[in-house]
């Protein structure tokens, strides 16, 4: 198609945001002529979104930013049940302490990103709990369950590829992509809402939603989607050896967060400036031009913008001063992540493994032990006879801490507590 009209396609397209869209022209012709109401869901599994997660968060604020309403879906609903979308097995059954707890931790993120109110263009958050959990299920089968083809159902390759694999997929599971579609009906009943969007895995169920709010109320819906984003080398987005990168502080400390982005590989660097910050596009065109050593400085700019965003410019800065001196200087600066011992099992001694297991800097002993077999552990900036070496007292510095490095890039305090 020819150059969006509207600013939210224009933004989208050219920060490289849309995969699909049912139908691209009339969507765009619907949010040049005025303001669109749109949402995206998220299911409580866990006690916060992690950067997997942050394509679909900047999608609700370029929306919010071109003028048009976004909707936050919490699926404490849905998440009863669990998406089986691309996933080999079925999720763990959450009970609603845990659900509520993990949506609590959850609208933290949202907050950062997005403006809350009553306004036309204020962000509001729902809950589809509320509509899902007072279902009749012999009503709701009569009025929505009469659309969905089991033949077609089957056809969708989250799954097909489940069949295929020869992994149960259960009758609680395969009803998720009925009760996502009627999401998009209630919220179009309810706040007007005419968009949904997700990531591409989301496809057949957003294209259900569509034809449901077609079918029952003759509702103008449109669904659009972003690319499933990995890094040059194949990686996840959003994941690392050592685990998820999770934008709550008390997930993940900032320094560390911004650490993950710094270590962007080059190639993507300007991809991730355009779909991770709010940079002006003549900036990032400038920046993903730099080659060499002069590409660091364009991730430090990438890691810093992303990080004011999710923790907030003091958090960034005070993270980015951290590298510089831990890095360039040497130092070690309070902002590193950290982590307390007992002093009486400082005193006896950890082994080398266990203390850099503890610390997070290895996910597991015996990655550990690789780490330090390979050479990459350090303590306090001198290398590591052995795996079973003893940490102690013995290592604390004047400053009252041990410092431990794995590679040059991550590192970690160790305090007697």
């Amino acid at each position: 198609m020819t150059a969006p009209q509207s600013s939210f396609l224009r933004t989208l397209s050219e920060r490289g945001f849309i995969h699909q869209s049912t139908d691209m022209a009339a969507l765009d012709e619907a949010a040049a002529k005025g303001r669109i109401v749109a949402y995206i869901g998220f299911d409580c599994t866990a006690p916060s979104l992690h950067a997997g997660s942050l394509v679909q968060i900047m999608l609700l604020r370029w929306l919010q930013k071109t003028g048009h309403k976004p909707i936050v879906l919490m699926g404490g609903g849905t998440t009863k049940i669990g998406d089986p979308s691309f996933r080999d097995e079925s999720r763990p059954l959450l009970d609603d302490a845990a659900i509520a707890k993990n949506l609590e931790g959850i609208k933290k993120v949202f907050a950062k990103y997005l403006a809350f109110g009553d306004g036309p263009t204020d962000a509001v958050m729902v809950n589809n709990d509320d509509w899902l959990g007072k279902l009749a299920y012999i009503p709701f089968l009569r009025e929505v369950g009469r659309h969905f083809s089991i033949n077609r159902m089957l056809t969708f390759e989250s799954v097909k590829q489940r069949l295929e694999r020869e992994q149960p997929l259960t009758f609680l599971e395969f009803n998720y992509m009925i009760l996502q579609a009627y999401d998009f009906l209630e919220l179009w009943r309810r706040h007007g809402c005419m968009l949904q969007m997700g990531g591409s895995d989301q496809w057949g169920n957003i294209v259900n939603g569509v034809e449901l709010g077609r079918r029952i109320d003759s509702a103008p819906l449109y669904g659009l989607t972003s690319p499933l984003l990995t890094t040059s080398s194949g990686a996840k987005m959003g994941k690392t050896a050592a685990g998820a990168v999770w934008l709550n502080a008390e997930s993940l400390a900032p320094y560390d967060y911004w650490q993950y982005w710094r270590n962007t590989e080059d190639a993507d660097v300007g991809r991730f400036l355009r779909l991770f910050t709010d940079l002006p596009m003549d900036e990032i065109a400038r920046l993903e031009k730099l080659g060499g050593a002069d590409i660091n400085e364009a991730k430090k700019i990438l890691a810093t913008a992303v990080t004011t965003l999710c923790h907030g410019a003091e958090a960034a800065s005070e993270a980015a001063e951290t590298a510089r001196r831990t890095f360039e200087e040497g130092a070690t600066g309070d902002s590193l992540p950290s982590i307390t011992v007992p002093r009486a099992e400082l005193d006896a001694g950890i082994a080398a493994f266990e203390l850099f297991r503890r610390s997070g800097l290895a996910a597991s002993g015996g990655e550990a032990r690789r780490l330090i077999k390979g050479g990459g552990a350090r303590v306090n900036d001198a290398a590591i006879a052995g795996e079973a070496q003893l940490i102690g007292a013995k290592d604390l510095t004047g400053e009252g801490f041990i410092k431990l490095s794995a590679g040059k890039k991550r590192h970690a305090l160790v305090r007697p507590d």
